[in-house]
């Protein structure tokens, strides 16, 4: 009796310990698990004794660092000095970096791509180009200087824009024989970088045909979180301007996200717009989003294929008055190289009373009608040019054409400029007024509604021509 009542006493204070009473339990239903496990087991003897392992080591021998260069006393004009050492470390900047090559003609080629700031601002870095061919069965090769333009004004940051032109004394490689362009590229201080810049397979013949589009819009890179309704509103009004024969390049810097992208899809489907994903080239740090690397390259890469290049940006429209067209006055131009066209600063808040309570529904240049008068200010033109006539360009204009310069173009055309309204994805009316004059923020303003007065046709035309997958465009 006392056996079983000592028994029970100590069943009873277990039972009655809460953290006794958790352990049985857990172990308990760690057992009962355990053993339903083992029914799934594979029947095989288990011995814990003679299992063998098999590991694999990989042994990987990495040169060791050259140790480094030690402070040490030497002799100079029989004078003991102390000789100081410098040990480099990585890479500050590159010599070069190409974005892309083209042929500029049967003898000459276009090399665009980004080069050492402060080389070539405190050095002399040069460039020799090379080509090396084939000509009855055997190798040749031909070598001049090349001349390199900085066509960037100065803006470059570590970065500058380097375009280098390698023209030869004979026409090499345009008879189809095949060959490649080699740059040396040299930092002025005696290191000398080689590498292929284009390579040319046998057949490639080089022959110029009559441009395939009339105008080509080259755009600078988008970037950031852009409105899709905005662009959609640029794209169907130009595409309307523009006419078939046109191209518009788009380069996406990171701004074409989703919704913008959809945007564009059904004008890339149809032929008219292209777009380049050039996100890599935030890598270097060069003036606002490598803006003048990206406008070159667009040069040279539709020399040839583009009778007028056009340069300006999303938030701008270019106007020609009703009574001409863009053709007739591109005609009107062509004995120049390039012309500038006049900019109309449009209000991008202020739109008319009128349109107050719907106006979410209408388009940007349909809703933002006044336009800043005030005077003494200087403003931006943007600019069309004839890509042959061309070795380099820049964001308002080219400093390095062969030809002459039209900068008297009131009149004739001119672009209305919605600043800041691409990058804007909230609705952009804050202001209503009926009046034809006022003042805001500072600025006197004027009613304005030539481009409001073509909003309907351009709704039309996109309409008919993508149909209305793009009706449910967010702002």
């Amino acid at each position: 009796m006392k056996k079983e009542k000592n028994t029970n006493m100590w069943v009873g204070i277990v039972w009655n310990c809460p953290d006794m009473k958790l352990l049985l339990t857990t172990t308990l239903l760690f057992l009962l698990s355990a053993s339903s496990l083992l029914h799934l087991l594979p029947l095989r003897p288990l011995s814990f004794f003679s299992t063998t392992c098999t590991t694999t080591t990989t042994t990987t021998t990495t040169s060791p660092p050259p140790p480094p260069l030690l402070d040490h006393p030497t002799i100079i004009n029989n004078v003991t000095v102390l000789k100081r050492s410098f040990n480099t470390h990585g890479s500050a900047s590159y010599l070069f970096i190409q974005m892309g090559a083209y042929r500029a003609g049967s003898n000459s080629f276009a090399v665009v791509g980004l080069g050492s700031k402060p080389l070539h601002v405190f050095s002399k870095p040069t460039f020799r180009c090379e080509w090396v061919g084939t000509h009855n069965g055997s190798s040749s090769s031909e070598t001049v200087d090349g001349h390199k333009i900085l066509p960037d004004w100065g803006y470059g940051r570590v970065y500058t824009v380097v375009v280098v032109n390698c023209t030869f004394n004979t026409s090499v490689g345009a008879d189809g024989s095949g060959g490649s362009l080699i740059i040396h590229a040299s930092d002025g201080g005696g290191s000398v970088e080689r590498f292929p810049a284009l390579v040319e397979a046998p057949g490639t013949v080089f022959d110029v045909g009559p441009p395939e589009f009339d105008f080509v819009y080259c755009g600078s890179p988008l970037y950031g979180n852009l409105s899709p309704q905005r662009v959609r509103e640029w794209v169907a009004y130009h595409a309307k301007l523009f006419g078939e024969r046109a191209r518009v390049v788009v380069h996406d810097a990171g701004g074409v996200h989703r919704e913008v992208m959809e945007v564009l899809k059904p004008w890339v489907e149809l032929g008219l717009v292209t777009v380049q994903d050039v996100r890599e080239q935030e890598r270097f740090d060069g003036y606002y989003h490598n803006q003048f690397l990206i406008v070159n390259d667009c040069l040279h890469r539709y020399r040839f294929k583009a009778k007028w290049i056009l340069f300006f940006d999303l938030d701008e429209y270019v106007y020609v008055p009703p009574k001409s067209t863009l053709r007739s006055v591109f005609a009107a131009m062509e004995d120049y190289a390039q012309f500038t066209i006049e900019q109309m600063p449009m209000s991008s808040k202020l739109c008319h009373s009128a349109d107050a309570g719907r106006h979410v529904r209408k388009w940007g240049f349909e809703k933002l009608v006044y336009r800043d008068v005030k005077r003494g200010i200087r403003r931006d033109r943007k600019y069309a040019i004839q890509p042959q006539r061309a070795f380099a360009t820049g964001v308002h204009m080219s400093q390095n054409i062969a030809g002459k310069t039209q900068h008297k173009t009131e009149g004739r055309i001119k672009y209305f400029h919605y600043h800041g309204t691409i990058a804007n994805r909230r609705e952009p009316c804050r202001e209503f007024s009926n009046s034809t004059e006022l003042a805001f923020e500072g600025s006197p303003y004027v009613f304005d509604d030539t481009l409001r007065s073509l909003a309907g046709s351009v709704k039309r035309f996109e309409l008919k021509t993508i149909g209305p997958r793009l009706q449910r465009t967010r702002q």
